[in-house]
C-alpha cells in the first residue's frame, strides 16, 4: 500500500476517532458533572479512566493513521496519558487540589503534543481546532494548577475542560467528514 492511499485514508479513520472522542468527552462530562463535588469511588475511576481513554485513543490513532500519524509525539502522548492515569491513582488519597495539579500538569503536556500533532497534520485539514484546543489546553492546565492552591479547589472546571475538548473533536471531525465527502 503506498503512503499516499494511507494519507487518503486517513482522515476518516481520524473523522471517526475524533467522533468517539466527543462522545466520550460528553458522557464522561455528565458523569463527572454529576459526581464531581467531592473525590469518590465513582469520581476517582471517571478521574483515572479519562486518561486511560486518551492513551487509548492514541494507540488506535497510531496504528490507523498510516503516513499521517506523527509517530514521536503520539507515543509521547500515549505515555503522558499512562503516567497521568497512574498519578491520579496515587494522588486521589491527597484530595481534589492533588488531583487539580496532576490534572492541571497533563493538560499543560498534552496541549502542546496535541498542538504540534495538529500542526503536523493540518494539510489532512480539520486541524485548526485542534491547534486552538491544544493551545487552550496548555492554559486551562496552568489554571487548574493555580486553583489548586486556593481555598474552593473544585472538579467541576475539570468537567468543562473535558466538555470543551470534546467539542473541539466534534467540529474537527464535521470538518474532516465534509473533506472526506468531497474527497
Amino acid at each position: 500500500m503506498s503512503s499516499s492511499i494511507q494519507v487518503a485514508g486517513a482522515p476518516k479513520g481520524l473523522r471517526d476517532l475524533y467522533y468517539a472522542r466527543f462522545g466520550f468527552a460528553v458522557v464522561w462530562a455528565v458523569l463527572m458533572l454529576l459526581t464531581a463535588s467531592t473525590l469518590t469511588p465513582v469520581s476517582i475511576a471517571l478521574l483515572v479512566v479519562y486518561p486511560l481513554f486518551d492513551f487509548a485513543a492514541a494507540v488506535v490513532d497510531f496504528r490507523s493513521s498510516g503516513a499521517a500519524r506523527p509517530r514521536v509525539p503520539l507515543c509521547i502522548n500515549m505515555a503522558l496519558s499512562l503516567l497521568t492515569a497512574v498519578g491520579l491513582a496515587v494522588v486521589v488519597s491527597s484530595g481534589i487540589a492533588g488531583v487539580l495539579r496532576v490534572w492541571g500538569a497533563w493538560a499543560i503536556a498534552a496541549g502542546g503534543v496535541q498542538l504540534i500533532v495538529a500542526i503536523l497534520r493540518r494539510r489532512l485539514g480539520g486541524q485548526w481546532a485542534m491547534i486552538l484546543s491544544g493551545g487552550i489546553s496548555t492554559l486551562a492546565g496552568a489554571s487548574f494548577i493555580v486553583q489548586a492552591g486556593g481555598a474552593n479547589a473544585s472538579l467541576t472546571n475539570v468537567v468543562g475542560y473535558a466538555a470543551l475538548g470534546g467539542v473541539f473533536f466534534l467540529v474537527s471531525a464535521i470538518r474532516l467528514h465534509r473533506r472526506v465527502v468531497d474527497a
